[in-house]
């Protein structure tokens, strides 16, 4: 059962959003969003205390819900458009596609973990969320059937760029994703200007769950 949105849970929201601003973000949309989503609601009862702290915080199977800080971080990199067709490598709780969906964005979501996948799609839909197709697969292959997308999200560490990504990203498109080893990665906004040529941006280091599948530490072992 969800649980309630009380006024108590909408001041802390907002709360949340003076310390995102705080620590550095810009774009009002994307703090807007933010406090517009109940995060408690991906909490159990006995951990309600955690869900508008800005850290990350266990949800099983190995995975995170994420710091709010970075998905704020991640989603004002992709500087989205109304409209924009969007992909997120990694669907989680969740949280990171109610963000996308409260920008107004399509969103095509691709989670490995089928448990995770299931639990995210059912919990969206009893918050009231449309407007994302979930999938069970192999995010780091992209997800061919619905390209080419207008922005591509990656909630999980990887070890290089997996070339499927860039493929299925239109000209003038943008890729955010974190590179480097399993502890520790560089955040990369990616701008594909033309078939041959894609400017790179690096940021913040940040620290991921790993990504899985074949173009990811899968494929490394």
């Amino acid at each position: 059962m969800l649980q309630e949105d009380s006024y108590r849970h909408k001041g802390m929201r907002r709360a949340l959003g003076r310390t995102l601003a705080g620590k550095g973000i810009r774009d009002t949309r994307v703090l807007d969003a933010i406090m517009r989503i109940p995060r408690h609601f991906f909490f159990e009862r006995a951990f309600l205390e955690h869900a508008y702290q800005d850290k990350a915080f266990p949800i099983g199977e190995g995975q995170t819900i994420s710091q709010p800080y970075t998905v704020a971080f991640q989603t004002e990199l992709l500087a989205l458009q109304p409209g924009d067709r969007v992909l997120e490598i990694g669907t989680g709780s969740g949280y990171q596609c109610c963000v996308l969906l409260e920008m107004g964005v399509k969103v095509y979501t691709i989670e490995y973990i089928k448990k995770l996948h299931e639990r995210a799609r059912a919990m969206l839909s009893q918050m009231g969320y449309g407007g994302a197709t979930f999938v069970h697969g192999d995010g780091s292959r992209g997800l061919p059937a619905y390209a080419p997308y207008d922005k591509i999200i990656v909630t999980a560490g990887a070890p290089t760029v997996p070339h499927a990504l860039l493929q299925q990203l239109r000209i003038g498109g943008v890729l955010v994703i974190p590179v480097g080893d399993e502890k520790q990665q560089k955040m990369l906004r990616l701008t594909k200007e033309s078939e041959t040529k894609i400017r790179k941006e690096e940021f913040n280091g940040f620290s991921f769950v790993k990504l899985r599948g074949e173009q990811g530490w899968d494929a490394q072992g």
